[in-house]
């Protein structure tokens, strides 16, 4: 019988947002289990795009540098890409609209209560990211942190690769529920959390994804936060950009 495709998750995005932004593995851990995927760097210093094996982190100017092997990571999700759909995207000019085609390729499949990672490989009028340097002190949200350290940034007429998850409603918690993006640009210099895009064409690689492998934090202070208190609100604020 062939192995299922698995998605391997350190942490869940609710420890995320209460301020565990300790470091559960390392980078060279989280790459035996996956080639393509996203999260973030300890003490959230950083957004992490991995991409054809290789995990790259964009700072808070929405530069790209490869990370250490030995660097942290409190929060992640990869899988290996397994390019079982593949298929051409046009143009569109907002990112509702992209994250609305990739759903109806999901209902396809009639997977709306699976995860799904796809890749994107396309040229962009527009990428509309953030990133963010660290905040070292524990039990502070990720909305607090991310208000002194985050920076907006735009991406003109660039090349580049999407990594895109998608996590159903009954999973919102463990991670975002919907679609995240971040964004690599093709040189691998840029890079970011993405809240918008314009996309002028694409090719897309789509795998559906039925078995979740979490590896939970192991040291005491992981259970003294109460992981249900995150508001939904401030989870689409902060990982899908929503305004308040």
């Amino acid at each position: 019988m062939k192995e299922q495709q698995k998605m391997y998750q350190v942490s869940t995005l609710q420890a995320l947002m209460l301020g565990y932004s300790r470091s559960v593995v390392t980078v060279e851990e989280l790459l035996q289990h996956g080639d393509t995927g996203l999260g973030t760097f300890e003490d959230v210093d950083g957004e992490m795009i991995v991409l054809d094996g290789v995990c790259y982190r964009a700072t808070n100017d929405g530069s790209v540098t490869i990370a250490p092997m030995e660097t942290g990571v409190p929060f992640a999700a990869v899988t290996r890409l397994e390019e079982k759909r593949t298929f051409e995207l046009g143009s569109f000019q907002e990112i509702d609209d992209l994250k609305n085609a990739l759903t109806l390729r999901v209902e396809e499949d009639f997977g709306l209560n699976s995860m799904h990672v796809v890749r994107i490989d396309g040229s962009f009028e527009k990428v509309s990211a953030r990133s963010e340097t660290g905040t070292r002190a524990h039990h502070v949200t990720l909305k607090d942190a991310l208000s002194k350290t985050q920076r907006d940034f735009f991406f003109d007429n660039v090349k580049g690769s999407l990594v895109c998850i998608y996590y159903p409603d009954y999973m919102d918690g463990i991670n975002a529920a919907g679609w995240h993006f971040h964004f690599i640009s093709e040189d691998r210099k840029l890079g970011g959390h993405v809240f918008d895009v314009k996309m002028k064409e694409g090719h897309a690689i789509l795998d559906k994804i039925s078995m979740i492998d979490i590896q939970l934090p192991r040291d005491a202070a992981f259970d003294t936060y109460a992981l249900k208190s995150a508001s939904a609100d401030d989870v689409k604020k902060v990982e899908q950009g929503k305004k308040e």
